[in-house]
């Protein structure tokens, strides 16, 4: 079989050990017989998982006691109305740096007044808008921490007024996070920490329960958290199989060293693709140099040197390189390096770039 280097932005590539405990438990979970994929989610042992995933989070991110923890479903795009209709009583403020963030702010305008501080739209979200007022009027202000269709990332947790609210869907994990400067932080799993099917949410519980509206049971997040629960995340059956999956991720990056190891790895490997980009004379990276993510790097073939786009995806292909086309809305390349990218994946791509190189001197 021919090796593959998979770069996807999502769902993405796994810990190789999570995926291993993932197939030896749907045969058998737990020294039950069942296999995970069967096991109802009251058994001890499943409660047990459920536990421990939540205090894998709690270590990793240092998330405080006052901070409710809940896997769910529906993935962020249901997280964006459903943050509005528990925290938007009159107005919001939002930080428009991409297609999610946009559509983040579409969502939360069915439940009151939105106010865009700024946004990044004009140069097709190529940076990070910077020196914009946080309104100290607003319910909360929400951010998108890395955008992967265009490859910047808010790097540092920022200082805010009023209740901060963060997207993480593609940078949990990735790198030291101070929870305490933020009211709620919510994701899909499929970047860093699982497979596609489950949600993480992070909130502060003095937070919740504060608008004037009803809330449907299920959007309401104090359902999923009650106090006096012996169990959270499990008002309804929670994703079984995507939750044990994280379970395993989280705990193969805890071994790894937690998340300030992680970080060091990851802007290693972010670093030896961006050098690449700047230095060969084919291809020229298209998010401002500051906003860089480390997730995803995003490049195109350099001007007078479109027309070989096909044939460096075609060659990139024929060398192991997978999902490293870019976004439609974009274009040109896109390789994703979450945290169970290997360094090997990341050495293979930029030698391939090289190679490339010497047949277009």
């Amino acid at each position: 079989m021919k090796k593959a280097y998979n770069f996807n932005a999502g769902p993405c590539v796994l810990p190789k050990e999570a995926i291993e405990s993932a197939i030896a438990a749907i045969r058998d979970f737990d020294n039950t017989g069942i296999g995970i994929l069967e096991i109802s989610h009251r058994t001890p042992g499943w409660e047990r998982i459920m536990a421990e995933t939540e205090q894998l989070w709690r270590d990793l991110l240092n998330i405080p006691e006052d901070y409710a923890i809940m896997f769910l479903g529906g993935g962020a795009s249901t997280q964006f109305f459903t943050v509005a209709a528990n925290l938007l009583n009159k107005k919001a403020a939002y930080l428009q740096t991409g297609v999610w963030a946009k559509k983040a702010a579409k969502e939360a305008k069915n439940f009151g007044e939105v106010t865009i501080v700024a946004s990044s739209e004009d140069k097709t979200y190529s940076y990070i808008p910077k020196g914009y007022t946080i309104p100290t009027d607003v319910d909360y202000f929400h951010i998108t921490t890395n955008n992967t269709i265009y490859g910047t990332e808010i790097k540092e947790d920022i200082d805010c007024p009023v209740t901060l609210v963060a997207d993480m869907s593609s940078d949990i994990m990735s790198r030291p996070v101070d929870v305490k400067k933020y009211g709620m932080i919510y994701g899909g799993a499929q970047k860093n920490v699982g497979p596609a099917g489950v949600t993480f949410v992070i909130v502060r519980k003095d937070i919740l329960g504060k608008v004037e509206r009803v809330l449907p049971t299920m959007v309401d997040y104090r359902t999923h958290y009650p106090e006096e629960a012996k169990n959270h995340s499990m008002f309804n059956t929670p994703p079984v199989f995507p939750i044990f999956v994280m379970h395993e991720t989280l705990t193969w990056l805890k071994k790894l060293g937690g998340v300030e190891a992680i970080n060091k790895i990851n802007k290693q490997k972010a670093g030896l693709l961006y050098d690449e980009i700047d230095r060969n004379p084919l291809f020229v990276g298209t998010a401002a140099k500051e906003d860089r993510s480390i997730m995803n790097v995003c490049w195109v073939m350099a001007p007078g040197k479109e027309a070989l786009q096909d044939e460096f995806m075609a060659f990139a292909k024929e060398r192991g390189m997978v999902g490293i086309k870019g976004h439609r809305s974009v274009g040109g390349f896109r390789a994703s390096l979450y945290n169970a990218c290997p360094i090997e994946a990341v050495e293979a791509l930029v030698a391939t770039m090289k190679e490339f190189e010497q047949l277009h001197k």
